[in-house]
């Protein structure tokens, strides 16, 4: 019989929904999501397959022990229980990462450096040694979650974080992650046969995400993942999971994927990440401005993370463009459903459009809107 494991994938907040569907997709099991994640469960090529597949996760962590506690002490016992040698070589260097909420003890980090010294006096009492630390790189990450009286202790299998696809090339200004931007498409319920335009696509992460989503390529095809680096890893089957995703990538599409952008230089950052993803003969890049340029078809999704600012001389330039993007909107686009997401809650009105549908998600610790507008002609206006 498989072995079953208990897992927990975090993820942007405000898309917990969308993950479980894209889980229960994976075929995982005991689907059970949380504010900030999943749980779930499955055997360990669930868990290669969660770390190839999902664009919405931020990572892919394995439930090690919970329990409750009442102390430090509590917290390194339960760690030192743990067969640290069993699960990776004492020559893999490690870091501890410690999250509360609502936890009474007195320092989370010195609850990261209990749970570091019940590791290595684990590692030293079977093998006379002890692993490094590396805060920077390490390769091995251990995840603790304290609530005031629970404790869960996570391997993590990704690594480096899931939304670094390992494509980008170009960032540009504060580039929406990767995951975020599935997640926010996955939201506005676009369908790869239908067309899609990023109006102001900065370094392209909408577009790569939504190319690579109509070619059905695995978003971690192009890099490598923490679970390789444990004693159970098994190469032959992980090969046959990443030889199959590749087996259903689509080499031909008729997607219509549109991007543009008024600025050259961050159109070439946009065409280097599509060109690096492998995607950029799916997308239709132009240099145009938003408030002016047409729609590309009949009907399709728009979807767009427009700028927001801090700085006064922002907020006024910002002012003036929500109503015009809304006058855009109302001209050139209807038939369509458009989505802006946004930190500046004062698009909803400046947009001067009724939005049909308002989102809460958070872009890390940032509160944030997804908002919809479902294009009619003759309708959508508010007065004034």
């Amino acid at each position: 019989m498989k072995q079953i494991f208990h897992y927990f994938a975090p993820c942007p907040r405000g898309l917990e929904t969308v993950l479980a569907e894209e889980l229960a997709g994976l075929d995982a099991q005991g689907i059970a999501p949380t504010d900030g994640g999943v749980a779930f469960s499955g055997d360990e090529a669930m868990m290669y397959r969660a770390n190839l597949h999902s664009r919405i996760a931020s990572r892919i962590l394995w439930r090690l022990v919970e329990k409750s506690y009442r102390s430090e002490d509590d917290i390194y016992k339960a760690a030192r229980a743990i067969d640290w040698p069993e699960l990776f070589d004492v020559s893999r260097t490690i870091k501890v990462m410690v999250t509360g909420v609502g936890c009474k003890l007195r320092s989370l980090d010195f609850i990261a450096l209990k749970v570091k010294d019940a590791v290595c006096d684990g590692f030293r009492a079977q093998c006379g040694e002890r692993p490094s630390v590396d805060t920077a790189r390490p390769d091995i990450r251990i995840h603790v979650f304290l609530t005031e009286r629970q404790l869960t202790l996570y391997l993590d299998t990704s690594g480096e974080a899931l939304f670094k696809r390992g494509y980008r090339r170009e960032t540009g200004d504060a580039p929406l992650r990767e995951n975020l931007a599935a997640g926010i498409l996955r939201l506005t319920g676009w369908q790869v046969d239908e067309p899609l335009l990023d109006p102001m696509c900065g370094s392209g992460t909408f577009l790569v995400e939504a190319a690579m989503m109509a070619r059905n390529m695995a978003p971690g095809r192009g890099r490598t993942f923490a679970f390789e680096l444990l004693k159970r890893f098994e190469p032959a089957q992980w090969g046959e999971i990443k030889q199959q995703a590749i087996a259903a990538e689509r080499s031909e599409v008729k997607a219509a994927i549109f991007g543009s952008d008024d600025t050259p230089a961050v159109l070439e950052a946009a065409r280097a990440n599509l060109l690096s993803a492998g995607v950029a003969d799916t997308v239709q890049l132009e240099e145009a401005d938003a408030l002016e340029r047409s729609a590309p078809a009949a009907g399709g999704v728009l979807v767009c993370n427009p700028p927001y600012g801090i700085r006064l001389e922002e907020q006024t330039w910002l002012d003036a463009l929500y109503p015009a993007l809304g006058h855009s909107l109302k001209q050139r686009f209807a038939g369509w459903r458009a989505y802006y997401f946004t930190g500046d809650l004062r698009l909803a009105k400046l947009i001067r459009l009724s939005a049909s549908k308002r989102t809460v998600l958070f872009n890390g610790s940032i509160e944030c809107r997804l908002f919809e507008y479902r294009m009619v002609a003759g309708g959508n206006r508010k007065d004034g």
